[in-house]
């Protein structure tokens, strides 16, 4: 296992990272682009809706620049707009995660549809409204290419990791956290959710293949990667090591890192078999900020890490004031330096 991320955290800079007005933030993910500059691919939602579930009728992924991996970061435009109905994706794309290979970019991200009318300024929404309802059983993962970090991207007509009837990931398919090889080859980390009659299950972590990221995309377990009864896991990134792969995630119960939505330290020598890290912890929302003031966040989540020259550099993350749940007021996309 490669050195504990934890241990290697330095002062979050506070004017660094990425935020909106009018705007919720979420999802960012970052590549250093051929024009020099640093590219980061976010979500983001009017906030004339609730921060969640807001995000799941009118999300949309959106670039942003800087010179520097710290930020700030300033928007460029809206890459993944809604574009109709009748779309897989067609009305909210989320998560997105960039990665740079054989000089294309690809942009895996979810996406659902649904087929009513959007929540207009003022108008109640929430959980159990029919577009929340519809929009959270069409999660499914898709991909997006382009020759350029500007574009175009090209988005297909379907998903590229579908549900399965009666397996695990039953309900939906979201969250992907992709590890490209040098062959072009894809392993697949995503979260999903099961059918558990006209209702839902809690969130499981499945591993999927493709022989080339083109290609189609297969399920490889029959079972969750983790036992979801005892390690209930959100928000995967994974990456290859020299003994196969490594990955962190939300702890979602704070079973395994001792704290509620921390991070945790996994590793694997296949990408199926997981074992949990011998000192799990890679994060947490007690942040330390480069003014000198500690405080601890009202959400820290979607863990991205920025890799220069074989190396992770920077820990980017979602973040939110207030007192969790996603009860704050302001949302951003923060980063946090890691040392050597």
């Amino acid at each position: 296992m490669t050195t504990n991320l934890y241990e290697r955290l330095l002062p979050a800079p506070v004017n660094g990272g990425f935020q909106m007005s009018g705007y919720w933030v979420w999802c960012g993910s970052v590549v250093h682009g051929d024009d020099g500059q640093y590219h980061m691919f976010a979500s983001r939602w009017p906030k004339h809706l609730p921060m969640h579930p807001g995000w799941l009728v009118h999300s949309e992924v959106v670039r942003a620049v800087s010179d520097k991996p710290e930020g700030p970061y300033q928007f460029e435009e809206v890459v993944l707009p809604a574009r109709g109905a009748e779309f897989w994706d067609g009305r909210s794309t989320h998560n997105p995660h960039i990665v740079k290979h054989d000089g294309k970019y690809l942009l895996f991200y979810m996406g659902t549809t649904y087929p009513f009318s959007d929540v207009k300024p003022g108008e109640a929404y929430g959980l159990d409204d029919p577009r929340c309802i519809v929009a959270r059983s069409n999660k499914r993962i898709g991909l997006a290419v382009a020759e350029q970090v500007q574009g175009p991207w090209v988005r297909r007509d379907e998903p590229i990791l579908d549900v399965r009837p009666g397996k695990f990931d039953s309900y939906l398919t979201s969250n992907p956290a992709p590890c490209v090889h040098e062959d072009g080859s894809v392993l697949l980390i995503y979260k999903s959710r099961a059918y558990q009659g006209h209702t839902f299950s809690d969130m499981a972590l499945g591993a999927a293949w493709a022989d080339h990221y083109t290609g189609a995309y297969r399920s490889l377990s029959e079972n969750p990667i983790f036992p979801p009864e005892d390690v209930h896991l959100e928000d995967p990134f994974i990456w290859k090591t020299e003994d196969g792969y490594a990955m962190i995630a939300k702890d979602m119960k704070g079973n395994i890192c001792n704290e509620r939505h921390g991070g945790i330290q996994a590793y694997s020598r296949d990408g199926l078999n997981w074992q949990i890290a011998e000192h799990p912890k890679a994060y947490s929302r007690h942040v330390t900020w480069d003014d000198g003031t500690k405080k601890q966040m009202g959400n820290f989540e979607r863990p991205f890490l920025l890799f220069q020259d074989g190396r992770p550099t920077h820990l980017f993350a979602a973040t939110a004031d207030g007192d969790g749940n996603f009860g704050g007021r302001n949302t951003w996309n923060m980063v946090i330096p890691l040392g050597d």
